[in-house]
């Protein structure tokens, strides 16, 4: 969602009024896509003359003048208060994804007064608390969202974090205008994975090459009588081992990007994604996409179940292939207690064996590799969204309406 200014011309001096709110972007964590968010963000009375219902109102004709802002009469708004730091209102007739329409009571107010009025998951509100902290530090304000369904006899049902827009002050950036029918770019992966992501490559690549050479040396001085190959060995042992220890930093920081992520595509849910019944369907019909029995697949943000499964099962493949590698090291230090505690596997099985295990496991990581950057390129082949290139810029683009499984409707 773009940046969207409330007035035409650009705040002047103080004396001829306050500046302009604007309109940062919508965030969603519930059912609803980012501007049906915006949308209950702006549900008020059409007099309303609250400079934050005008501004949200603004942007959403502005970004998707297809969604209705929703019907609210003047009677249906109770309004926040210095003690209660939340407004109240109902929404009437407002589409929902399943396309029945319901009236919803929405809730819109301060993130910490929301949270303490909805009752939700420590997974939801830990990733909603984080991404309103980082939206806090740019210096925009989260509005957030909740909503309640109404029942028959006007029964209010549970409330439901919805996600929030940000608001803030001064002049836009500018506008990429859309409509319905036109791509969105949706932001994925964060700064931090893809960084992971490429140095991973990189030493994955190093480990590979240098590992190869230590199992089948190159340069051996009794190949060549008379002449002398120096220190390469040595040099070549030092790089795999540095690369080693580089890859253990890695690792150790990705599994605290699962417990402290505001990315959900990070955190530690996802490694299983086989939840719910409709999860191993939707991985059956990944398959048999994959394997060209059917033509179109389940659309996914993140990783489909397969995807999914196999990153999964990769990480378990590199954790033993550490501790194979560092086991082998540890035999070369078994003066020291740390490095003798970490080879003892070794004593059991025996060196040959391990370092077996050791090669072994390194060629089945490039079979994923191989796999992988085959994949990727087949699907950016055919569902034409950018898949490749988002592991540089972070995001992919997908038509408006779009339904994936595991996020709200774009846009």
């Amino acid at each position: 969602m773009t940046v969207h200014e409330l007035d035409a011309q650009p705040a002047g001096p103080a004396e001829h009024g306050p500046p302009p709110l604007v309109v940062g972007g919508a965030y969603t964590v519930g059912q609803f896509s980012s501007s049906q968010v915006m949308a209950l963000a702006a549900a008020a009375p059409w007099d309303s003359d609250d400079p934050v219902d005008a501004a949200v109102a603004k942007a959403l004709k502005a970004e998707r003048p297809d969604v209705p802002i929703p019907d609210v009469g003047p009677w249906d708004v109770d309004p926040a208060t210095a003690e209660r730091r939340y407004s109240v209102c109902r929404a009437r007739s407002f589409p929902l994804p399943s396309g029945e329409r319901k009236d919803l009571v929405v809730l819109r107010g301060e993130l910490n007064a929301v949270l303490a009025k909805v009752p939700s998951t420590r997974e939801k509100r830990t990733i909603l608390k984080r991404n309103a902290a980082h939206n806090n530090r740019h210096g925009w304000r989260p509005l957030v969202v909740a909503t309640a369904p109404v029942g028959e006899g006007d029964k209010v049902g549970e409330f439901s974090l919805e996600g929030f827009v940000t608001i803030g002050v001064g002049k836009s950036q500018g506008a990429v205008l859309g409509g319905p029918s036109t791509w969105a770019r949706v932001g994925v992966w964060s700064v931090s994975l893809r960084f992971q992501h490429w140095l991973n490559v990189a030493v994955i690549f190093t480990l590979s090459c240098t590992g190869y050479l230590i199992m089948n040396p190159l340069f051996r001085s009794s190949a060549y009588e008379g002449e002398q190959t120096g220190f390469i060995m040595g040099w070549i042992r030092f790089v795999h081992f540095t690369a080693a220890f580089v890859w253990v930093v890695i690792g150790l920081t990705r599994v605290v990007s699962a417990f402290t992520s505001r990315d959900p595509h990070l955190r530690w849910p996802v490694f299983w994604p086989l939840k719910k019944k409709r999860d191993v369907k939707y991985l059956g019909e990944v398959v048999q996409h994959y394997l060209f029995v059917k033509k179109e697949a389940p659309l996914y943000l993140g990783h489909n179940p397969l995807q999914q499964l196999a990153y999964t099962g990769l990480y378990a493949l590199c954790f033993v292939q550490m501790a194979t590698g560092f086991a082998l090291f540890g035999l070369y230090h078994q003066s020291n207690w740390f490095w003798g505690l970490v080879s003892t596997p070794v004593h059991w099985v025996g060196i040959p064996f391990v370092r077996l295990a050791h090669t072994v496991l390194m060629f089945l990581i490039w079979c994923f590799v191989i796999g992988h950057v085959y994949l990727a390129v087949r699907a950016d082949s055919l569902e034409r969204h950018g898949g490749i290139s988002s592991m540089i810029n972070g995001g992919v683009w997908l038509r408006r309406g779009a339904q994936p499984v595991d996020a709200p409707e774009v846009g």
